[in-house]
């Protein structure tokens, strides 16, 4: 799979216009929330060209800023129309069938994103996981019924992990509980191949990898997994992506993104240093022998 991203530039282009048409009219980032009802982190993003401006969107802001020229209407309208076209070059697109709307916006965020931190109880994160070790997982969700579905799935969560290589890799930095490394997916063998390559990846300088052991206790991240993703640029407030069995929820508020990074900051203080963790990895997968 070709590590490539859909350009955002026009993306780029149409939210710096909108951010100038909004100041114009004297308005600050949540009276133009108010218009869309939402957010005022989304009209961030639209402004920083991190997320498309569909045309019901772009109309209620052209309409809350007062834009009434004919051809000013209609050539940003034809530049988030361009710039939506783009976005669907996103490699992807082409696995539609088997990704729910949720996961390919979390896919298209974590093409432009700059860094993650996660928490989870139970499983290896996705960008961390083996072939045989996701389709184990993928086959034990029952969400794919033939062979074709649970391949494409695969075949999508390895593509994702063209993020951490490269000239300006993504920063993952996970927190997992000790039961992910003890949990048998798949098998002894699979589960000893997954361990050496956490190990491994782990060792690269854009990972961080810490074991929180059995031993520490009730701890705050025992009540489900999450994501936070950060952005290049400040004024691109954090996302925070919850997982549930039955859909992942995107929270974007301030206040419960400033609850997710105290929950990883308790996460990580409670877990064990780097070093640490990579021994215990180590040792956990000698103990998976056949």
């Amino acid at each position: 799979m070709p590590n490539v991203k859909p350009s955002t530039v026009l993306g780029r282009q149409l939210g710096d216009e909108l951010r100038r048409l909004r100041e114009a009219a004297g308005l600050t980032t949540t009276q133009a929330a108010d218009a869309l009802d939402c957010t005022k982190g989304k009209i961030s993003r639209i402004e920083n060209g991190h997320v498309p401006v569909r045309t019901p969107d772009l109309i209620a802001l052209m309409q809350t800023y007062g834009v009434q020229d004919p051809e000013t209407r209609e050539r940003l309208g034809s530049l988030a129309r361009r710039a939506n076209r783009r976005r669907r070059e996103g490699w992807w697109h082409q696995y539609g069938a088997v990704l729910a709307d949720t996961y390919r916006d979390y896919i298209e965020m974590e093409n432009i994103c700059d860094g993650i931190k996660t928490f989870q109880a139970q499983l290896v994160p996705g960008l961390l996981q083996t072939p045989a070790y996701g389709r184990a997982v993928t086959v034990a969700s029952r969400a794919w019924k033939t062979a074709e579905e649970i391949d494409q799935f695969v075949q999508v969560r390895i593509a994702r992990q063209e993020r951490l290589v490269g000239e300006a890799p993504l920063e993952l930095w996970a927190v997992l509980a000790e039961g992910v490394l003890r949990q048998q997916v798949g098998g002894l063998t699979v589960m000893r191949e997954q361990l050496e390559h956490l190990a491994t990846m782990a060792e690269r300088p854009n990972i961080t990898v810490q074991v929180l052991p059995f031993s520490r206790g009730a701890h705050s991240g025992m009540f489900g997994p999450y994501l936070l993703l950060s952005f290049p640029r400040v004024s691109a407030l954090d996302l925070v992506l919850t997982e549930t069995p039955i859909g992942n929820i995107w929270m974007e508020q301030e206040s419960e993104v400033a609850h997710y990074r105290e929950l990883f900051d308790d996460a990580r203080t409670s877990a064990l240093p780097p070093t640490e963790s990579l021994r215990l990895i180590r040792r956990i997968a000698k103990e998976h022998t056949p």
